[in-house]
């Protein structure tokens, strides 16, 4: 019965000549840079490496994430966040 409430979201990406990516099944923005954005996916951690990126679009309701710049690497990591990572993520340090 709690999988019909907590439906799992579909983890997929699709990048366009190397400088935009659309990404959904996004639980969370951890931390990001110009060099290195880290979300907490439904599959795992997902590092995605590149220069001069931006987060052009966030709807976690949705769990869609756009990023933008010059891709240049996607590390996958299935470790679990810790209590402690997630009480840093993005939406935690906004609305401390």
């Amino acid at each position: 019965m709690e999988e019909l409430n907590n439906p799992v979201k579909i983890h997929k990406m699709t990048m366009s000549g190397r400088k935009t990516c659309f990404l959904s099944g996004i639980r969370d923005v951890l931390s990001f840079d110009p060099h290195e954005i880290v979300l907490e996916t439904e599959q795992g951690m997902l590092s995605i490496k590149g220069e001069d990126l931006h987060v052009s679009r966030l709807t976690l309701e949705k769990g869609e994430v756009d990023v933008d710049g010059r891709l240049s690497g996607f590390t996958y990591d299935d470790a679990p966040v810790s209590g402690k990572e997630k009480a840093t993520s993005l939406l935690g340090r906004l609305f401390r």
